[in-house]
């Protein structure tokens, strides 16, 4: 019998811990979830709710950690049986392919609409995670984007522009605004329950334009806390224009109305910029959108801040640390001048 004065200690936990997050085995890293939980004194009944198994199950699982210790709770004895799944593989992975499930229960029944097989939540997931059908956050693209127009600019244009900055020819600068909103970012956070994070009453904004050097990363900025209109952008063009003195300089950015307005491409020509803009709906062929999303990762997402000053605060501290190289080797890989086209 396996000594029960020392059933739980630290060193038995921190065990368990290691092997529910390294274990490639769902059924080991679900016995290990057991022990945690057992140790911070959930009932038989909750823990096989949480797990997904019958209460019976988590006592064998218990009487087994009392006998041998979590060697023998990890050590799966039986080789099992082919799943009866493995021969309609092929067709279900392609269905979830086509038309995707949001949770476990709905492939559970989507597998019993296409087999006829009836299996539990963990059986499904097990299935699921095999072929590699990860839960993955769904992204979007503009409704009205033009697909071939978007080709044809990265084709034609874009590779060109970053061919001749790659070799010292050109200053190729990708310009956009983001606009941080004194609101929640929700973000996905692992845990046993859902999680909640306060919420601030305010609207404020902090305003950011930024222009992004494709190849050095350098970071040149204009903040406010109204709007960014056409003079604001003239602004940023003279501000460009004194970092690359005798330089060529192409300035990549979107339509937006307000720099599409007269003023802009004077000043532009003015100073010898040559601007190229984006085709409608391309967010996803400028380079600084990635560096906003990444912002809003390491600071925003599921944060609290009580105050505007404080929200302020953490974005200066993080654009900070972008024009300083704190997050280079970060930015390095993200940063690459790949840029994504679709094929509808």
């Amino acid at each position: 019998m396996y000594c029960s004065a020392n059933i739980l200690n630290e060193d038995v936990l921190q065990k368990a811990q290691e092997l529910y997050k390294k274990s490639p085995k769902y059924q080991i890293r679900q016995r290990m979830h057991f022990i945690l939980l057992k140790a911070k004194g959930y009932t038989q009944q909750v823990m096989g709710d949480i797990l997904d198994v019958t209460e019976r199950t988590t006592y064998h699982w218990w009487q087994i950690f009392q006998e041998g210790g979590l060697e023998a709770l990890a050590n799966l004895h039986y080789k099992g049986q082919p799943s009866q799944l493995n021969k309609f593989s092929t067709q279900l992975v392609l269905d979830f392919i086509n038309e995707p499930v949001a949770t476990f229960k709905e492939a559970r029944h989507r597998i019993i609409q296409q087999t006829g097989i009836e299996r539990g939540l963990s059986q499904v997931r097990e299935f699921m995670l095999k072929h590699k059908l990860l839960r993955r956050k769904v992204g979007q693209i503009p409704d009205k984007v033009d697909v071939k127009e978007q080709h044809n600019f990265k084709e034609n244009k874009l590779e060109k522009l970053i061919s001749l900055a790659k070799d010292s020819l050109i200053q190729l600068i990708f310009v956009d605004a983001s606009h941080f909103v004194h609101l929640p970012f929700l973000g996905y956070l692992y845990g046993l329950t859902r999680i909640f994070i306060r919420s601030s009453a305010g609207r404020k904004r902090y305003n950011v334009l930024g222009a992004l050097n494709a190849i050095s990363h350098q970071l040149t900025m204009i903040c406010n806390e109204s709007y960014i209109n056409a003079e604001t952008v003239c602004k940023l063009l003279h501000k460009i224009a004194k970092q690359y003195v005798n330089e060529k300089i192409y300035i990549i950015l979107d339509n937006a109305r307000y720099q599409r307005c007269l003023l802009v491409p004077e000043t532009a020509k003015m100073l010898g910029i040559n601007l190229v803009f984006l085709p409608p709906y391309s967010p996803n062929l400028n380079l600084i959108e990635r560096l906003w999303r990444f912002v809003k990762k390491e600071v925003l997402y599921c944060k609290f801040y009580s105050t505007f000053m404080e929200f302020k605060s953490a974005i200066d501290t993080c654009l900070n640390k972008i024009i300083t190289k704190h997050h280079k080797k970060e930015l390095q890989s993200l940063l690459n001048l790949k840029f994504q086209t679709f094929e509808t």
